[in-house]
């Protein structure tokens, strides 16, 4: 009974040394990557709890390698859009001013009721309220209501409120994207004029994004990081 307990108590600090490692996003927004990896951890610390004539510094060496892959693939995602959009898929508009993009639906093999259900979750029983559905990278679904349908803010000023679309990125950490640019309205030339006039270059930027209307916004890269 002594050496259960010992095997539980090493085995519980040991993954949440590990799952800190691996960050505080495994809790609430994992990847496919990051699930699989999360899914493997609870079933390999299982067995020396249960398999007593098991080796018990086999399964943790297991846990040690499985997280510093995790580490890794994150490191990459970070560096690399490539591999990032190959481990995570990117994110999709799934309805866009009010029309369901069917092609796309039968591509995440989504049904009509998993949509419903996603909406009426964010408040929304309308499809065709919907400017923007965007089915993100983790499973969720982003919605933003067409303008006439938003609850009123003093920042309105109006009732009938510009539609400026929804921000799309078109530089993230330091890549130019060109998969949003239709959005904005935006093209590979435009854009290379609009860094020039901001005296700009895509390798200083972090995070960058415009909507239809022109708005940019800009997060510069830290030099220190």
């Amino acid at each position: 009974m002594l050496i259960v307990v010992i095997r539980a108590l090493v085995i519980f600090v040991i993954l949440n040394i590990l799952l800190r490692i691996m960050g505080k996003r495994q809790i609430g927004q994992l990847q496919p990557i990051e699930l699989v990896i999360t899914i493997l951890l609870s079933e390999i610390s299982v067995q020396p709890l249960t398999q007593y004539e098991a080796s018990f510094v086999t399964p943790i060496i297991t846990l040690v390698i499985l997280v510093s892959l995790e580490i890794i693939a994150s490191t990459l995602c970070m560096k690399s859009v490539t591999f990032r959009n190959l481990m995570q898929g990117n994110s999709l508009i799934i309805i866009r001013n009010g029309v369901l993009d069917q092609a796309q639906i039968k591509r995440l093999r989504f049904t009509l009721d998993d949509i419903l259900e996603a909406l009426r979750k964010k408040d929304v029983f309308r499809i065709e309220d919907v400017q923007y559905a965007i089915a993100e990278t983790d499973g969720s679904l982003s919605v933003l209501l067409k303008p006439e349908k938003r609850s009123f803010t003093k920042e309105d000023g109006k009732i009938n409120a510009p539609d400026y679309g929804i921000p799309s990125v078109v530089v993230s950490d330091g890549k130019i994207i060109q998969s949003d640019f239709k959005e904005c309205g935006m093209t590979y030339e435009k854009l290379v004029q609009k860094l020039n006039s901001l005296g700009k270059r895509p390798e200083d930027i972090m995070l960058m994004t415009i909507d239809k209307a022109g708005n940019v916004f800009v997060i510069d890269k830290e030099k220190n990081i």
